[in-house]
């Protein structure tokens, strides 16, 4: 690679994470003023415990993403399986269908679910956020699930139940496995989605109820919001890291051992 496309990769990268960066180190700054930095410390991390308003903020922001990723991903996938199933030219239609909310503002989305959810009486807080996390969740599981389970071998299925097996367990034992890496692509995308968002969980969060992204919204005005913020980002990104790079070491394990195998 000559030296102009590596100063072009290295500008590139730089001004991906550089910012991340910059929250790492703040996160470890003792001082509570951006702009002055005292020395080395860990206490921003002790103050997410302390400071109960954000405490409570990350408590529901994991927990409308952990449980909005499992039932989008249960959803998206049983979608997935309808659409093979269908005729070719209404299963173009709803693949249609599904990527219209992916390109979609989310403004216009957080506009029609709230207008939505006004109708139906849902209550807002805990139920319409979570709907709605999983209404913008589920076209994104689709789109990583079904190009995986359209190339895999239906043969094999139906040999399961010719050997006598029952299809929902046919369907766990021989489909199932060989969408695995796909469900889990899909799920970390909804679970990413989810733990980010702040236009649509803006437009109906109840009052008392507010993820992390809301909850520095309100402050970031008042620039009243604590420290503890960078340091719960920054164990954001050291978290996803390692799953990524989890992740990373699984499919380099799978593929050495299909080298090996052939």
């Amino acid at each position: 690679m000559k030296w102009p496309f590596k100063l072009l990769l290295g500008l590139a990268y730089t001004l991906i994470y550089f910012p991340i960066l910059i929250i790492a180190f703040l996160s470890v700054n003792a001082s509570a003023r951006d702009y002055v930095f005292t020395g080395f410390s860990l206490q921003w991390y002790a103050a997410i415990i302390e400071e109960s308003a954000l405490l409570q903020a990350i408590i529901n922001t994991l927990t409308v993403a952990v449980l909005s990723t499992l039932i989008a991903t249960i959803l998206g996938t049983a979608f997935t399986v309808m659409l093979i199933h269908v005729k070719k030219r209404l299963r173009l239609r709803l693949l249609m269908l599904n990527n219209i909310p992916i390109v979609n503002p989310d403004i216009v989305t957080a506009l029609g679910l709230l207008t939505v959810m006004s109708v139906l009486g849902i209550r807002f807080g805990f139920p319409s956020m979570l709907l709605a996390h999983v209404f913008f969740s589920i076209p994104f599981v689709i789109l990583t699930v079904y190009p995986k389970y359209k190339t895999l071998d239906h043969a094999v299925y139906e040999a399961a139940l010719d050997l006598g097996a029952k299809p929902l367990r046919a369907w766990f034992k021989v489909v199932l496995p060989d969408l695995k890496s796909a469900m889990i692509a899909g799920a970390l995308i909804a679970f990413t989605m989810s733990i980010d968002d702040f236009v649509i969980s803006y437009f109906v969060y109840g009052s008392g109820y507010q993820n992390v992204s809301i909850w520095l919204y309100s402050r970031l005005g008042r620039r009243t919001f604590s420290p503890a913020i960078y340091a719960y980002n920054t164990l954001i990104m050291l978290v996803t890291a390692l799953i990524m790079g989890g992740i990373g070491l699984q499919i380099r394990k799978e593929h050495r051992h299909e080298k090996n195998t052939d």
